[in-house]
């Protein structure tokens, strides 16, 4: 069993402050356990350097305006400190997790004047597999919770909340010997995964659901750009699940999924193929920090 957070070694960054990591604590009775007012991110380092940090610092704020609080720090000073978080603790490849929450000032469904606390922790995350092991492709179930309508959740911000369906859902999944599990929305249609979002194969075109009611993910949108410059036709439309019976490939994009492929998804069954082989080697290519002299 991996060390627990709460033990570990070295340091996060906390409201301006860099603390020993088992110093950086909140009281029981903060508002952002009760209340799941608390946003993050989630990210990556490769080579000791964040991938799009700026792009997720800019989320990361967005984030909080849409559970109304105010992030006490600009873009650049959040990028600042996680590229210290990283330096500090000796990173190379590495995750990176800044997280804003109300405090414990106020301990009822209206906590305006909480105080709103600011953390960035990093942890050793090294990628979890070669390129032959993910060409196997990883196996789905189908989840029973499903995304939300957007009016009826901030599903435009990387809240909290938002993953408590996730977490139950991929644990339903393990139990039952998948990898994760694809969720619905709210009206039966192909959504994404509990923490990644999903692409489709046909007949050459690449194929992924609209992101209206999760998010619009910062590796979805790289991986975009990737499959379009390699000439690539992207189609963003509503997925019905009987589609993916005539579905080639099928693959996973996110900060830690970076881009997996995908061969079986509850009773549909997948052949990765080349088209996710040049993007798992083409996303590798787009994170790996390039020398000075390239």
């Amino acid at each position: 069993m991996s060390l627990p957070f709460d033990q570990r070694d070295g340091f996060i960054w906390m409201n301006g402050k860099m603390l020993p990591w088992k110093d950086a604590r909140l009281h029981v009775l903060s508002h952002g356990l009760h209340y799941a007012s608390c946003v993050f991110e989630g990210e990556r380092a490769y080579g000791g350097r964040i991938f799009k940090s700026t792009e997720h610092s800019e989320r990361f704020l967005k984030s909080a305006q849409v559970l109304d609080f105010e992030i006490p720090y600009t873009v650049a000073e959040l990028d600042a400190a996680k590229a210290a978080c990283v330096e500090i603790n000796g990173f190379q490849s590495c995750y990176v997790r800044p997280v804003a929450w109300r405090g414990s000032e106020m301990m009822a469904v209206a906590a305006q004047h909480a105080t709103i606390n600011v953390a960035i922790a990093t942890w050793d995350w090294p990628s979890m597999f070669d390129v032959e092991q993910k060409m196997k492709g990883i196996r789905l179930d189908i989840a029973d919770y499903r995304r939300p309508d957007p009016q009826c959740a901030p599903c435009d911000s990387k809240a909290a909340g938002l993953y408590m369906i996730c977490t139950i859902s991929k644990h339903r999944a393990e139990r039952k010997g998948y990898a994760d599990a694809m969720m619905l929305d709210w009206q039966g249609r192909v959504a994404e995964c509990t923490g990644a979002n999903i692409f489709f194969v046909k007949d050459g075109v690449i194929h992924t659901p609209i992101a209206d009611c999760f998010l619009d993910g910062i590796t979805r949108r790289t991986v975009i750009g990737l499959a379009k410059k390699r000439g690539f036709e992207v189609i963003e439309r509503r997925i019905m699940p009987e589609e993916l019976a005539s579905m080639q490939e099928c693959f996973l994009t996110g900060t830690g999924a970076e881009v997996t492929p995908v061969s079986e998804i509850g009773p549909y069954n997948f052949q990765p193929g080349a088209i996710s082989r040049t993007l798992v080697e083409d996303y590798t290519a787009e994170v790996t920090p390039r020398s000075k002299a390239a």
